[in-house]
Order: structure tokens, then C-alpha cells, then sequence
């Protein structure tokens, strides 16, 4: 039986769409691999990025990977916490 979405992972926000993802550095590609319910219940966009964790280079690519599947610059895009776990937030 497939898990059922809980509910989607963004939100509208004032100033755009805030969206809740679950990184995974050195994941051997830049992907972007659906959507998954989280042990409390909410949802997040799987997200897997070549670069490793250092020095922000995973959130560089985070945010040059979403930037390129919405379609705006990576200017337009921006990381508004960030966790040591596997959860954050754009």
C-alpha cells in the first residue's frame, strides 16, 4: 500500500513559495526524485545533489537545481533555514 501525502510540500508565501525539501549531499547525481512523507507527517520534495555538504556547496547546488526546474534564476531562489539533518527550506 503506497503512503498517501499528508499534504504538499510548499507553501504560498508574501514574497513566493516556500518549500520544504530533504537534501541529500553526495548523491551521486543533481535530481530531483518526488515527494516523500516525513516521520511527523509533513512533506518533502527529495532532493539529491553531487556536491558534498562542505563549505555550502550542497545548498549552492540545491538552489541551482531548483532555480533550473521552476524555471527563474538562481538569484530568485534562496535558502531560508537549513538544518544539520536531512530537512530544509527553501
Amino acid at each position: 500500500m503506497a503512503a498517501r501525502l499528508a499534504a504538499r510540500p510548499w507553501d504560498l508565501t508574501t514574497g513566493g513559495v516556500a518549500l520544504a525539501v530533504r537534501l541529500t549531499p553526495k548523491g551521486g547525481r543533481d535530481a530531483i526524485d518526488g515527494m516523500q512523507v516525513l516521520a511527523d507527517g509533513r512533506s518533502a520534495l527529495m532532493v539529491r545533489v553531487r556536491a558534498a555538504p562542505a563549505n555550502g556547496e550542497a545548498n549552492t547546488a540545491l538552489i541551482r537545481l531548483v532555480a533550473k526546474a521552476v524555471g527563474v534564476p538562481p538569484r530568485d531562489v534562496a535558502l531560508v533555514s537549513a538544518r544539520r539533518a536531512v530537512s530544509s527550506g527553501l
